[in-house]
């Protein structure tokens, strides 16, 4: 079984609700509905039900959110559940974004009971794993990340975990002026692909898609993508542009 290649676009906090739907359209009439990359449109919570409609007749494009709370309901002002965020059409929520981790100082735990409920709900969680730059420089990423891993994976059986995406996020990469190579993100790719074998089995591990996301964009995307275990890309401030989000799709 090949591994799914995926480009999905996290737009953060960012476009109105008529800026999300012409972008939405500017993507899909640029992109072949025959073609086998999943493509994920990932915006912010208001405009889900909106972009689900308009994803919903597209092949292989699905909606995903930001984020989901770790209970089903309650008094949570300003939460979202995971049967919000199923009831509205989505498919994908993200989990353990470096963004919730170091603003929002979300913690492993929290992650684990997030992806329950997404999962109870048939939301697939893309899970993200990264170093910051300090862990980086001090020789301590390949721990971090075994941990970060490890920490969550163990609290779910192998067929819960075939129904994650991983994606790498190196932190030290994203806005600090510094940049990973292609060389770098596939030894970090490839060491995941190898935390999860310990974890679970080779077979589950050659088949979980894991996306890099440390500011891929249209100029290195082709070279990213080329890499053995880098099966695509979580893209941030590019998705915000069509033509730029679909250079890189059209990467692979």
């Amino acid at each position: 079984m090949s591994r799914k290649k995926i480009v999905a676009g996290n737009w953060k906090m960012n476009t109105s609700l008529q800026e999300a739907k012409n972008l939405v359209e500017r993507i899909t009439e640029q992109i072949n509905e025959f073609d086998d990359i999943i493509k994920i449109i990932i915006p912010p919570f208001p405009y889900l039900e909106a972009v689900a409609g308009l994803l919903s007749n597209k092949a292989n494009f699905y909606s995903g959110a930001q984020n989901c709370h770790t209970n089903p309901g309650g008094a949570f002002t300003g939460e979202v559940s995971a049967n919000m965020l199923s009831s509205v059409g989505c498919n994908y929520v993200l989990i353990g974004h470096s963004e919730r981790r170091q603003y929002f100082k979300e913690k492993d735990a929290d992650f684990v009971l997030k992806i329950k409920e997404a999962l109870k709900h048939n939301l697939h969680p893309v899970f993200c794993i990264g170093e910051t730059i300090h862990e980086r420089k001090t020789d301590n990423h390949f721990k971090i990340v075994t941990e970060q891993l490890t920490n969550v994976l163990n609290q779910f059986s192998l067929e819960e975990f075939s129904r994650f995406v991983l994606a790498y996020e190196p932190v030290w990469a994203i806005g600090t002026g510094e940049t990973a190579t292609s060389k770098q993100a596939q030894e970090m790719h490839a060491f995941i692909r190898s935390v999860v074998t310990d974890i679970y089995d080779s077979t589950i591990a050659n088949n979980v898609s894991i996306l890099y996301g440390g500011s891929c964009n249209a100029q290195n995307a082709r070279e990213l993508f080329a890499c053995k275990d880098v099966d695509g890309g979580l893209i941030g401030g590019a998705s915000l542009n069509a033509d730029d989000f679909c250079k890189i799709i059209f990467s692979f």
